[in-house]
């Protein structure tokens, strides 16, 4: 995104406009990776587990509120950004889970 202080505003839109559909495009067109977030919500999933059979209810409730939440927030994110159906759960679900890529 390159701006020019002399170019008139209908041509800014235009060019950016133009810009922002083609980055679309291009983030559609590419496949996902989601062998990290597999791995960070397997990890996910074994932490509220053992919090639930401890006994943790509070630490339960709060840890998948906030991973809920966090999933809500990357979903509403990916959607504004111009994505929807199931290409925009999987990168709201790489987003929310994607951490799992440092591990691995």
């Amino acid at each position: 995104m390159n701006f020019d202080e002399n170019e008139p505003q209908s041509v800014r839109e235009q060019r950016l406009a133009a810009e922002r559909a083609a980055r679309r495009a291009a983030r559609k067109a590419a496949p996902l990776d989601l062998r990290g977030a597999h791995i960070g919500a397997a990890i996910t999933v074994i932490a509220l587990v053992l919090l639930g059979w401890l006994g943790k209810l509070v630490a339960l409730g709060i840890v998948s509120g906030a991973v809920l939440l966090w999933f809500s927030a990357a979903l509403a994110w990916v959607y504004a950004d111009g994505d929807g159906g199931r290409h925009a759960l999987l990168r709201a679900y790489r987003i929310t889970f994607g951490w799992g890529d440092g591990i691995c």
